[in-house]
């Protein structure tokens, strides 16, 4: 493994495929390298335990398999993964789509290759897969929760530093949907931009006069608050921690002149009850920053 594929020598399809899920092939890329790196660290580049026990014109085939019950994301990053690794001498069949809900036993991926490139990519290559799958699935159950309310599901900024395009793509594949990316693209006023201002309307209004053409929603704990934006005419309001009984109440103050998220200690097992009381969006840090990973496996096979 002394050089990867070079970025321009990877398929077209698999870039056009990524570009299309909403990822940036090149930066995703480069991340896949320093990824790999961190199990190939330069200048040593060798995987010394499958250097010394597989011959090193032995070929193989790698299959995933998932072991419960889920949604799959991630194996498009994989296939990039094993692409990154072992270039043109790498075949990549059944490969399910991301978003497909899988079982146990369900084989999602299969890549035929030389092994010792085969098993160098494995870690790595189940690393992203099993995280966004994981995300996938968590998210996957909240919009379950969720169905036949009018409520949806949002994931938050709380992401794993550099993974947040990979983990707001993997609450897309669970049909969840996406919170602003970054500081740029919305004003989101919370409680310490609030005290700084001196008030939930100076702050809104701060904003408006400033970036007039950024959408903004501002972070209110009490109904007071919520009635003071409404008097203003600001159309997106965050109720931070407040029962499903207080939520209720700011759904018919608002009367539809706002956009309505909860948000703040929510659990699956709340989701329910603060859905129906008619709050628009429902914002979960916890989609991305304590999900438990996906449980998919791969079995090498004689090539």
């Amino acid at each position: 493994m002394s050089a990867f594929t070079a970025y321009d020598e990877l398929p077209a399809g698999l870039l056009s495929e990524l570009r299309h899920t909403g990822l940036d092939p090149h930066t995703l890329y480069l991340e896949v390298v320093q990824a790999l790196r961190e199990d190939l660290p330069e200048p040593h580049d060798v995987d010394v335990t499958s250097a010394a026990t597989i011959p090193a014109d032995a070929r193989g085939v790698a299959v995933f398999g998932a072991r419960e019950s889920g949604v799959i994301a991630g194996l498009v990053v994989a296939e990039l993964v094993f692409r990154t690794v072992l270039g043109d001498d790498v075949v990549i069949t059944g490969r399910a789509h991301d978003g497909t809900r899988v079982k146990p036993g369900d084989t999602v991926l299969t890549v035929s290759g030389p092994t010792r490139g085969l098993l160098t990519a494995e870690r790595t290559a189940l690393n992203y897969a099993t995280h966004l799958s994981g995300i996938a699935t968590a998210t996957a159950r909240w919009v379950e929760a969720l169905e036949g309310t009018h409520a949806k599901v949002l994931d938050t900024r709380k992401t794993l530093p550099t993974y947040r395009a990979l983990q707001k793509y993997a609450v897309r594949c669970g049909g969840g949907h996406n919170h602003r990316f970054s500081l740029v693209d919305m004003a989101l006023i919370k409680d310490n931009h609030v005290v700084a201002a001196g008030g939930v309307v100076p702050a809104y209004r701060a904003v408006r006069e400033r970036f007039p053409q950024v959408p903004v929603e501002v972070e209110v704990d009490s109904l007071d608050q919520l009635r003071e934006l409404l008097e203003v005419g600001c159309e997106r309001i965050l109720l931070d921690n407040m029962s499903p009984e207080t939520l209720r109440e700011a759904v018919e103050i608002t009367a539809g002149r706002a956009v309505l998220e909860a948000s703040g200690g929510l659990t699956l097992e709340k989701a329910r009850a603060v859905a129906e009381t008619g709050v628009d969006w429902i914002s979960v840090g916890a989609l991305t920053h304590s999900v438990r990973v996906f449980d998919l496996g791969l079995d090498l096979r004689e090539g």
